[in-house]
């Protein structure tokens, strides 16, 4: 079923519909008359019809629309404008030949030129959008279209005019011939929709609901495997039986009287291809041998001289290859050198950090402060909080039993909860620092604000934080139960996990421990400070250090028994047994814990110790890699055996092996704001042979306040970032003239700074207003690029975190207790193509910078030495015209040093000189 388009009235050669004359096609009475005209022609009245209106024309349809010629516009064209285009009436243009080709280009330069006056105003529109470069002008002497002229406005018609088709020749027979019939094949037409197949597709019937796949598949580990079956009874499992009753289904009582239904002639197409059958796989190989010349071959073309000339010819060129290849990268793309990638997700304005989820606790964290945060090393989503009372020195003095009875824990977070914490850790007293254990996140050591080092062991709830979407994995039926006894119940399953040691109060800091640090589980420090290699194969070793002018080592290992004095023995046996839920993992060292290396930092100019707060090993560990945690990992099957602290020890067969590439040195930043260079290294005493702390190498006094961070860079071992009071400092270790960058006063006190995880040049600093300054070195060194608020209270703690290539958070603590986690925006997180090296080039230039000062400030030094000389040797008299004494000393003393030469060399002018000289100076 097919529709196209028909016509009853016939068209003429040019496009126009034929109508009959007479009363089909009255000519209007007051018709205009052209003026160019003669007066003898038959429209005599020409000029009269031509004089309309322009309010009239206005309001006329200016298109034959009405009459199904949209593409024609009559057109009243004045004397001026007639000569102006070369087509008067009667004169250039007749009723034999009554068409005129006017340039576009002429029609719009008449327009501009004389604006609303030209005749060719009123379809101004139409001229600009007319696609060809000629129009056509039509003399229309019977006026079939209201004027004497008209435009043609279409490519179409304009073509169908000048070049009408030829009439169709009619077949004439001959008379007594008959020619032969040719068959011409139709031709395709388009088909012309008028709404036919909307009203088919109406008519079909289609189904509306889609079609549900089920696929029903199980393991392959599974095929061949022997089928156990077994008895149950239905009634002890509510899920075990499902009745199913049989009903009548009222829809196949329904009887079908009629049924409407479209049919399409053209029945529908599909396309299907098929590929040949897959054979079976063959294994083929192929072995090429090299062909050889033989030795007459050989012989024959290097003597030959085709191959002198061609080695001759081509040796430059070869040798200049050789050469370029030398000098430049053949390999080296250049077209990812042309610009950095800037990211698909952002571009460089995007350097914002999202509120992405934020942690508090009205019972555990009211009245106070985070004092360190920490990320779970190998949970997603996990971060621990230690707080402590915001309370001065005297308060706290004031409060001391009260605060005996009631000690902040720390607490486990969860991006699954933020209103419930995961676990909570016992403490003894408030915890200042902690650090997850890099070889076994379960075990956590921390630093208490009494100057105590704590242990625990959370290897019982490992499982509880993995699973920490449904609140640990334990059983809960909270449905059809208001919310208030869902927390309630939800808030006695939180645990409380007590500490499993903790260290000696007679043997330890005297005052709160401000850092700690593990030793990475690749060496291991004896009690002279020396550095051996590990054979436990785990972290067993960490540092602290505290205001009391010291820094530990402690070990996890228990104590050789022929160290142990026999008092120690007495309280051993003395002590009481843990309770059954406390690991037994470092019951060795409860309460008796001390550490094998003490370290002080004594003064060099005066017999005082600098006061530690912050310190940074050179082999310190950091999380610089981006795993991917969004992929399904393979999770660690836990050891059955798993050897205890208790029981690694050194061997005593087999001394361990001495590590001379690892560096003692380390970095402190103390309380008054110096900045140390130190060894750990214990050295004797030549008179009395006690082993003393070596006095640190270099002190630096670039800080007005205490050091809040001492940090080196994940992409650079040597490059440390110190912040403290008012300013922060950027050094290189091994450049002993000073900081590489330091800052100019802030408007606000730093209090905690730390270095990007992902950008060598990135580093996020918190202030005292509530405010994060981030610094870019590679956009601005002079002030930071961008500074957001997070809160209204001082910043305590900063800590990045990488989840993914494409998630990288922030947690930033505040002084209120509130723990904020931020997403870090791609720009900050995703660094440039050469964004390392070129950071890396920005801190040797630093160095040469400051090599350069040193020369400069000795060779100053020196000028000014040699201009006092020179001025005390000008100074010739004073104002009286006498010498002053310190010059007449010191021409006496020159010309004695002269007269002792002359008579040296006069003494041995003549011999009498012999041996040493007793007048020689």
């Amino acid at each position: 079923m097919a529709d196209s388009p028909t016509s009853s009235k016939s068209r003429s050669p040019t496009g126009r519909v034929k109508k009959p004359k007479g009363k089909g096609s009255p000519k209007p009475k007051g018709s205009p008359k052209p003026k160019g005209s003669p007066k003898g022609s038959p429209r005599g009245s020409a000029k009269g019809k031509l004089k309309l209106s322009a309010k009239k024309d206005e309001e006329l349809d200016l298109s034959m629309a009405s009459m199904g010629h949209p593409e024609i516009f009559p057109l009243v064209l004045t004397e001026k404008t007639q000569e102006i285009f070369n087509c008067r009436a009667d004169i250039d243009i007749t009723a034999d030949n009554p068409y005129k080709l006017v340039k576009k280009e002429d029609i719009i330069q008449d327009m501009k030129t004389r604006a609303a006056i030209s005749d060719f105003h009123p379809i101004k529109k139409i001229i600009q959008d007319y696609p060809g470069e000629e129009l056509l002008i039509v003399f229309d002497r019977e006026l079939k279209y209201g004027q004497v002229f008209y435009l043609i406005a279409t490519e179409e018609a304009k073509e169908s005019i000048l070049n009408p088709p030829e009439p169709e020749e009619e077949e004439e027979f001959k008379e007594g011939i008959q020619e032969d019939y040719v068959y011409k094949p139709p031709v395709h037409k388009p088909w012309v929709s008028l709404g036919s197949e909307k009203e088919i597709e109406e008519e079909l019937v289609k189904e509306s609901p889609a079609k549900i796949k089920y696929m029903i598949s199980r393991p392959h580990k599974e095929f061949g495997v022997r089928i156990k079956l077994f008895n149950r009874n239905a009634s002890s499992d509510k899920y075990g039986y499902v009745e199913c009753t049989a009903y009548q289904d009222k829809n196949f009582t329904i009887r079908q009287l009629e049924r409407d239904t479209g049919i399409q002639v053209v029945p529908h197409e599909k396309e299907t291809g098929t590929q040949t059958k897959w054979a079976y796989p063959k294994n083929e190989g192929t072995q090429y041998y090299p062909r050889e010349f033989s030795d007459e071959e050989k012989n024959k073309y290097l003597s030959s001289e085709e191959l002198k000339n061609f080695v001759l010819s081509v040796a430059l060129r070869v040798e200049i290859a050789l050469q370029q290849n030398e000098i430049m990268d053949a390999f080296f793309d250049d077209w990812k050198a042309l610009a950095e990638d800037e990211g698909a997700f952002a571009g460089k304005s995007d350097v914002f950090l999202k509120e992405y989820q934020s942690f508090t606790d009205l019972h555990y964290l009211k009245d106070r402060t985070v004092s360190c945060i920490c990320w779970h090393p190998t949970i997603y989503g996990i971060i621990a909080v230690s707080v402590t009372e915001r309370l001065s020195y005297e308060e706290r003095i004031q409060q001391s039993g009260k605060l005996l009875l009631w000690k902040a824990p720390i607490l486990f977070w969860s991006f699954a909860d933020p209103i419930h914490p995961q676990l909570m850790l016992e403490c003894p007293d408030d915890i200042y620092c902690f650090q997850f254990s890099p070889s076994d996140p379960n075990i956590i050591a921390a630093g208490c604000i009494n100057g105590q080092v704590v242990l625990w062991d959370i290897s019982q709830y490992e499982d509880r934080l993995q699973n920490a979407k449904t609140g640990g994995g334990g059983k809960r039926t909270t449905a059809n139960m208001p919310s208030f006894i869902v927390e309630q119940q939800l808030a006695k399953e939180l645990h409380m996990v007590r500490y499993c040691a903790v260290s000696s109060i007679e043997y330890g800091h005297k005052s709160v421990v401000t850092d700690i640090q593990w030793l990475p589980d690749t060496f291991e420090v004896n009690r002279l400070g020396a550095v051996f290699e590990n054979r436990a194969g785990i972290c067993v070793q960490l540092v602290t250090c505290s205001p009391d002018c010291s820094v530990f080592f402690w070990d996890l290992r228990a104590q050789k028994p022929g160290f142990q004095p026999s008092a120690e023995k007495k309280k051993d046996n003395k002590i009481i047994t843990c309770p059954s839920e406390v690991p037994t993992t470092f019951k060795h060292l409860d309460l008796s814990w001390r550490p094998h290396i003490k370290l002080s930092l004594p003064k060099t100019d005066t017999g005082g110790e600098y006061s530690p707060v912050k310190m940074s090993l050179r082999e310190e560990h950091h999380h610089t890699k981006i795993q991917d945690r969004t992929q399904p990992q393979a999770r660690q099957e836990a050891s059955k055996d798993k050897l205890p602290y208790s029981e690694v020890t050194t061997p005593s067969v087999k001394p361990p092996k001495l590590l001379e590439n690892i560096t003692t040195n380390f970095f402190v930043g103390t309380e008054d704001g110096e900045i140390l260079y130190t060894d750990w290294k214990m050295e004797r005493d030549g008179d009395s042979g006690r082993l003393l702390s070596q006095k640190p190498s270099n002190i630096y006094n670039i800080h007005d306040g205490l050091v809040h961070t001492v940090q080196r860079s994940p992409f650079f071992k040597d490059i440390i970032l110190t912040v403290g009071g008012w300013n922060f400092a950027i050094w290189k270790e091994g450049v002993t003239s000073g900081p590489l960058l330091q800052s100019s006063c802030a408007a606000k006190r730093y209090t905690v700074g730390h270095w990007s995880l992902s950008r060598a040049g990135v580093f996020f600093i918190g202030r005292e207003d509530g405010n994060i300054d981030i610094w870019d070195l590679l956009e601005k060194t002079h002030e930071p690029s961008q500074t957001q608020n997070v809160c209204i209270a001082l910043i305590t703690c900063i800590k990045p975190w990488i989840y993914s290539s494409k998630q990288h958070f922030l947690a930033v603590s505040d002084d209120f207790g509130t723990l904020h986690i931020l997403e870090i925006s791609w720009t900050l997180s995703h660094p440039s193509i050469n964004e390392r090296s070129s950071v890396h080039h920005y801190f040797e230039r630093e160095v040469k910078h400051l090599e350069y000062f040193d020369q400069r400030q000795e060779f100053r030094a020196q000028e000014r030495v040699e201009m006092e000389k020179e001025s005390l040797l000008k100074k010739a008299t004073t104002v009286g015209g006498q010498r002053s004494r310190e010059l007449m000393e010191e021409q006496t003393k020159q010309d004695y040093l002269e007269f002792l030469d002359t008579e040296k060399n006069i003494l041995k002018g003549l011999g009498l000189l012999k041996g040493l000289d007793r007048f020689s100076p």
